[in-house]
């Protein structure tokens, strides 16, 4: 196991969870799934935790009941190479879910997603700030986010 993994608390959907970011990313994998014994928190046999892999990276979901719930305050941030993977991705990820502004997509799970491709960080960091500040503002009206339009806007500036 990584030093460091996140925990994902769920109320009673750890496992359907866990099979639904498996079925949306090509390199993901099941782990393992513990269930709580008699005199645990909840009935017997049910699914108290479920660990799996997404492009090498461990999380775990957890089963802990109606207490807390996902705040956009914590998202995963997934770097993607092409359009493509962006589209693919928010497609999947918003099914059922929310978009949000600026290429954050809330599952409907309530998780929040920055879909992100690598082409908006090299042109956020571009030397010629009017080239990064008309980046930034093209990206301010998106919500899933469109590479050409921000390559557009980059060119204009």
């Amino acid at each position: 196991m990584q030093k460091i993994t996140p925990f994902l608390w769920f109320n009673d959907q750890a496992e359907e969870a866990m099979n639904f970011y498996i079925s949306v990313f090509r390199n993901a994998k099941a782990g393992e799934i513990r269930r709580y014994a008699e005199g645990g928190p909840a009935p017997q046999g049910s699914v108290m935790s479920a660990s799996f892999q997404i492009e090498g990276q461990e999380l775990i979901a957890f089963n802990g009941g109606p207490h807390f719930s996902f705040t956009p305050a914590i998202s995963l941030f997934v770097d993607c190479k092409t359009q493509e993977e962006v589209d693919e991705l928010w497609s999947k990820l918003s099914e059922g879910g929310q978009p949000q502004q600026c290429g954050w997509v809330t599952d409907r799970f309530g998780l929040s997603w920055q879909i992100i491709p690598s082409a908006l960080g090299e042109m956020l960091q571009d030397k010629n700030k009017a080239k990064s500040k008309a980046t930034m503002q093209a990206m301010m009206k998106m919500h899933k986010i469109d590479v050409k339009r921000l390559e557009q806007a980059f060119e204009e500036a």
